[in-house]
């Protein structure tokens, strides 16, 4: 398998993320069915997931640009969305309800916002070919799916009882 640079492992890792965010979308969906209601939340976390889905899809084209490259940068994807994966089952575990979840998406958008800016940064000066324009796609969906997520949060949070034994 081909070594890869700072940058190119970056991309893998984005890649994963990408791909974790369609699972940890679909767990958390699944959390607000459980408690019934807040219809909203469900579309954006369906709207959230088709992005991410999107995101892999360009991200992977990205990687197939990228002479001898791609199987190395899956291989990076696929740790890095298996360390995302044990993450979210450590944070959500069998009695997580739906406020959970949206804090743990929350930390995991804030960290999505935070690889792309790494990875815009590292480009400007390695000038990968296509990289720039995938960055600033995904940049301002990441900035919006954290603020959603955010948003989700203090939604749910304001349901709750404060002084309800945990």
């Amino acid at each position: 398998m081909a070594d890869l640079t700072a940058l190119e492992s970056k991309i893998g890792e984005v890649l994963g993320l990408a791909m974790a965010a369609q699972d940890a979308t679909a767990k958390v969906g699944k959390l607000v069915e459980e408690e019934g209601g807040h219809d909203d939340l469900r579309s954006t976390l369906q709207r959230m997931a088709k992005e991410a889905k999107e995101t892999e899809e360009r991200t992977t084209d990205l990687a197939s640009e990228l002479d001898g490259k791609k199987t190395a940068i899956l291989e990076k994807a696929r740790e890095t969305k298996q360390e995302a994966t044990e993450m979210m089952s450590t944070y959500l575990s069998d009695d997580a309800d739906a406020l959970d979840g949206f804090e743990f998406l929350t930390m995991a958008e804030a960290g999505e916002v935070g690889h792309w800016q790494v990875v815009g940064t590292m480009n400007e000066r390695a000038q990968l070919p296509g990289l720039q324009e995938l960055v600033r796609w995904a940049e301002p969906i990441q900035q919006r799916h954290f603020q959603q997520t955010l948003e989700g949060s203090v939604e749910l949070a304001a349901d709750e009882d404060p002084n309800e034994p945990a």
